[in-house]
């Protein structure tokens, strides 16, 4: 149950608005809009609004509603005939069931290699961190440990460390020579 909920996607409703005396390259740009919410796996609610005496034209409407259903039959289908509401007419395109069988097996493909690649990263981290412990599991001797320590109290050491640090200058020099 849980995964069938993951895999199943509430579609969103996209809209695109037209006029029904829309221009060639308006259209085309129309239906490359429809075709990319299709193809997403929403549905289209495609609109053509008419203003004032406009109105008296619906069957231009209703012709353009129909051309751009029949300009996408191979992505989608019109679930009813176009519907009047107000000032304007309105029909609703739902992809095709193959483009929603091919958009989930596009995104169960996704997860698979998402999962893959999140697997490998742990194991690679598992890897690394397996290596710094093996490193660290030496154990260091007592003599060892004081002989580091020998090293760092050398005053020769801390004044060579502070001439490289302050640089040799007359004023450096009094302050702290």
């Amino acid at each position: 149950a849980k995964e069938a909920k993951k895999n199943s996607k509430s579609t969103e409703m996209k809209e695109v608005k037209m006029s029904y005396k829309i221009d060639i390259h308006d259209y085309g740009v129309r239906i490359k809009n429809a075709s990319k919410f299709i193809n997403q796996g929403n549905r289209v609610k495609c609109t053509v609004q008419f203003k004032g005496r406009e109105v008296q034209h619906d069957k231009l409407g209703v012709e353009l509603l129909g051309r751009m259903a029949e300009d996408m039959t191979k992505i989608c289908t019109m679930d009813s005939k176009p519907k009047r509401e107000g000032r304007s007419l309105i029909c609703i395109l739902s992809p095709r069931p193959q483009v929603t069988k091919a958009l989930n097996d596009r995104k169960r493909s996704e997860e698979k290699t998402r999962k893959k690649n999140k697997r490998l990263s742990k194991e690679q981290g598992a890897n690394a961190s397996g290596e710094f412990e093996e490193e660290e599991d030496e154990p260091e001797t007592a003599a060892s440990v004081i002989e580091t320590l020998s090293e760092d109290d050398d005053e020769d050491d801390m004044d060579s460390s502070l001439k490289e640090l302050l640089g040799t200058t007359d004023l450096a020099d009094d302050l702290f020579g």
